[in-house]
């Protein structure tokens, strides 16, 4: 592996500690129980969602605007460490928080994630610029494989830190939260500079006297043009679907535990293990892919979270909790199996099939598909629910979305694609 494909796979162990710290775990932990407790629980909830919901508006809007201007020379990197700057700032600004700033602390969070998905837009786009095509299932399935492992360094450390908060001396958690946030941020600024100092953009388009003007012409142009990309709008119709079963299954992991009588420290566990177990897998993943195929390995992926869904619906409904508790463990390491891989080879594959000198362009719409599905999946999974009266078949339908993106598929032809 080369000096620059390894400073690219250490942003993802970079960025990934922000997404299970904040995102996923400490930061909404602290949320409701410390920042937002004089509020009922529902408005706490609701202010996450939607400061979730901004933050994917936001990115939606800006992911393809500046794709394209990031396209020119010299820009992509650019844009690339301004995000990452933001995002960094601002998540060492949480420790500024106090109790009942809790309109301050979400317009930090909504920033410091625009920051950190925006960033990732362009780190994505550079997988064109480190390596060759016939190692990109390689190094993207290894970047999200040493993500999910690395991410756990900080992570525990901090877990330790806040559980055991009156082992180090300190009257509550809420100072050990705080370092916890401090130590994230160095964690994601410290593990990029390989990234920042390694790569450069090695496909571009020339500069232009008028780059904002022109990046609107050029989104114009790429829309008008779209039949000419018809092998990749079809993938991204595949993605769009089989990724959105993805994250709804994951976004719902905490309900299902919820449901199987499992305690928050349990499931702090269950994470912990399904990050580890995630590391062999996503690379398994870029290695079969290789021999097998990406296309074939994310059909494997694909009806793995099939049998997922499946036995997800069985769930309340088991005799014990014994039962349920073994169950949910099941479920848990299933998702490890197939997450990271999934998400490394759709990456790959998208790559492959891009004009690589608009590959920011591209990324940024790759993002946009990804982005509604963490608003669509959700959304039919309640409404089902809803009618049903019953939350397991509101899961059941989430199936639909696994069947419609292998169909889709099907008609995709990886090795057909543009380089100009």
């Amino acid at each position: 592996m080369t000096k620059t494909e390894r400073s690219w796979i250490l942003y993802d162990v970079a960025n990934s500690a922000y997404t299970l710290t904040i995102e996923s775990t400490i930061f909404p932990i602290f949320y409701k129980t410390y920042i937002a407790a004089g509020l009922p629980s529902y408005e706490s909830t609701a202010h996450i969602g939607y400061a979730n919901s901004i933050n994917t508006l936001v990115i939606l809007f800006l992911a393809p605007i500046l794709g394209t201007l990031a396209d020119y020379k010299g820009k992509k990197k650019k844009i690339f460490s301004m995000l990452l700057f933001v995002g960094i700032l601002l998540t060492l600004c949480f420790v500024l928080i106090s109790q009942g700033q809790y309109y301050f602390a979400i317009i930090l969070y909504i920033v410091a994630t625009t920051g950190y998905a925006g960033a990732n837009v362009f780190y994505d786009s550079m997988l064109v610029d480190v390596t060759s095509e016939d190692r990109m299932d390689w190094v993207s399935s290894s970047g999200f494989a040493w993500g999910y492992i690395g991410s756990c360094i900080p992570f525990i450390i901090c877990i330790v830190l806040i559980s055991g908060y009156k082992t180090f001396g300190f009257s509550s958690s809420v100072i050990p939260v705080r370092i916890a946030f401090i130590m994230t941020a160095l964690w994601w600024g410290f593990m990029s500079i390989p990234i920042l100092k390694d790569v450069h953009q090695k496909y571009f388009i020339e500069a232009s006297k008028t780059p904002i003007r022109d990046s609107f012409k050029r989104i114009l142009e790429t829309f008008k043009q779209i039949k000419q990309y018809k092998g990749i709008l079809i993938f991204l119709c595949a993605y769009f679907l089989y990724i959105d079963g993805v994250y709804t299954i994951i976004k719902m992991a905490t309900s299902f535990g919820t449901d199987a009588g499992i305690g928050s420290t349990m499931l702090l566990v269950v994470l912990l293990v399904t990050q580890i177990i995630a590391f062999p897998f996503a690379l398994l993943y870029g290695k079969l892919a290789k021999h097998i195929s990406a296309k074939k390995m994310l059909f494997v992926g694909i009806f793995i979270y099939f049998i997922i869904t499946i036995l997800a619906f069985f769930l309340p409904t088991l005799p014990t909790q014994g039962m349920k508790v073994t169950m949910f463990w099941i479920l848990a390491m299933l998702v490890a199996t197939s997450q990271g891989g999934m998400q490394a080879l759709s990456r790959s594959i998208f790559a492959k099939m891009i004009p690589k000198n608009k590959s920011a362009e591209f990324f940024g719409f790759y993002n946009i598909f990804g982005k509604f599905s963490t608003l669509f999946g959700p959304f039919i999974m309640g409404a089902i629910s809803a009618m049903t009266k019953e939350s397991r078949f509101g899961l059941l339908s989430i199936i639909l979305l696994f069947i419609g993106g292998g169909i889709a598929l099907m008609f995709v032809k990886p090795e057909a694609h543009s380089t100009s």
